[in-house]
């Protein structure tokens, strides 16, 4: 793409555009350019942090950490390199051990994986490819390793992200430079590149 498709309103634009970018400051270390394209519409940005809020709320054994590396690995699936650089950006942020990052392709026999985390990439993977490739065994798997609320959790990421994952890439959305430094320092041996998010 020449450019994006719609161009984020400025930060300051309104109080509430405002109040918005002081949340992501403090989760990203900076304000993503797509909730700025969504402020064209300021209620589906406020829904959509709302939802975002309720997403990543710990409640229990679903770390912060994970619900990142489930959320790069939905994104990595779709292939939206902004929601990938994204994803592991906060899982730098909130805790991700650098061992489980750097080795995050090899999560199905790297030992820095636990079993129950290899069932939530797996669903992870499966969930979010067209058409959905969740079976028996991946779903028996979850069951094993998780309990219902716990699952709901880890596909509330996957959901979540499967709406990122469409906005961002179809509106073209402009990678921030913090973002695209962690991609490059985590998922640049992989062959990551900014793709359709630089201008």
């Amino acid at each position: 793409m020449k450019q994006p498709l719609v161009k984020p309103l400025d930060h300051n634009a309104t109080e509430e555009a405002q109040e918005m970018a002081d949340f992501y400051q403090e989760t990203l270390g900076f304000t993503p350019n797509s909730l700025f394209t969504m402020m064209h519409r300021p209620r589906i940005a406020a829904a959509f942090l709302e939802m975002n809020q309720a997403v990543m709320e710990n409640k229990g054994r679903v770390t912060s950490a994970l619900k990142r590396l489930v959320a790069y690995l939905s994104s990595m699936t779709t292939g939206c390199r902004y929601c990938e650089a994204h994803a592991i950006r906060a899982a730098e942020r909130y805790g991700a051990e650098e061992e489980k990052m750097a080795n995050i392709w090899e999560y199905k026999t790297h030992p820095a994986f636990s079993e129950a985390e290899r069932a939530a990439l797996d669903l992870a993977i499966a969930a979010s490819q067209v058409p959905n490739a969740v079976d028996d065994e991946i779903a028996e798997n979850m069951r094993q390793h998780w309990s219902e609320g716990e699952v709901v959790e880890i596909m509330g990421v996957i959901a979540l992200f499967g709406y990122l994952n469409r906005w961002n890439d179809s509106m073209g959305t402009q990678l921030e430079d913090p973002a695209a430094d962690s991609a490059v320092q985590y998922l640049g041996k992989k062959g990551w590149t900014k793709g359709k998010h630089e201008y």
